[in-house]
């Protein structure tokens, strides 16, 4: 799989489910590469214990698996360290350093010490943001047929595709949200 593939794959995000096959064969191929990969390569350990913390707001461990026991954060450094420009691994990191930033400036505390509610509020904060970026974006430019430019330069929509993208090509993730139900021939003889 090349980098473009992969970066195609990792904006589609929650529409992973929809990818081909072949696409999505190719990511799960990629998660099996995390077998062989030790220790983060990309993320120092601040850093990856508060990717950590952030996919395990954004897939919390319930019925189903979370973020974290899927190994979303060994995903996220992979991704990073494998298929990321500097530039977009630069501004991944920074993003991180702002998540830290913020939860400073308003709890006195890094991101990682904060509680789930104050956790929630900065996350939502992001949120926020990423929706006006990719309202910024619609009107600066349509999208491909008309669809909605993707704030793709936004940290959190980095990290939570990402996150949504390890949870999905994992084995657990995968089973539990019925992702390998979906094909062509779950549909034969069925009207749709």
């Amino acid at each position: 799989m090349d980098r473009r593939e992969a970066l195609q794959l990792l904006m589609g995000g929650a529409a992973l489910q929809l990818a081909s096959p072949n696409l999505f064969a190719k990511l799960r191929t990629a998660r099996m590469l995390l077998d062989t990969q030790a220790v983060p390569r990309t993320l120092n350990s601040h850093q990856n214990a508060t990717a950590a913390a952030i996919a395990e707001m954004i897939i919390p461990k319930t019925d189903t698996v979370g973020a974290s026991d899927i190994g979303a954060t060994q995903f996220i450094d992979l991704i990073l360290t494998e298929w990321y420009t500097q530039e977009e691994r630069d501004r991944f990191l920074s993003g991180l350093a702002d998540v830290d930033g913020r939860a400073q400036a308003l709890f006195a505390e890094k991101f990682v010490d904060c509680s789930t509610d104050q956790r929630g509020k900065i996350l939502t904060a992001l949120g926020e943001q990423m929706t006006r970026d990719a309202q910024a974006a619609r009107e600066s430019a349509p999208g491909y047929r008309g669809s909605p430019q993707k704030p793709d330069k936004n940290f959190y929509y980095m990290i939570r595709n990402l996150t949504l993208t390890a949870y999905f090509t994992s084995e657990a993730g995968a089973e539990k949200q019925s992702v390998f139900q979906v094909s062509p021939r779950s549909l034969e003889g069925k009207q749709v």
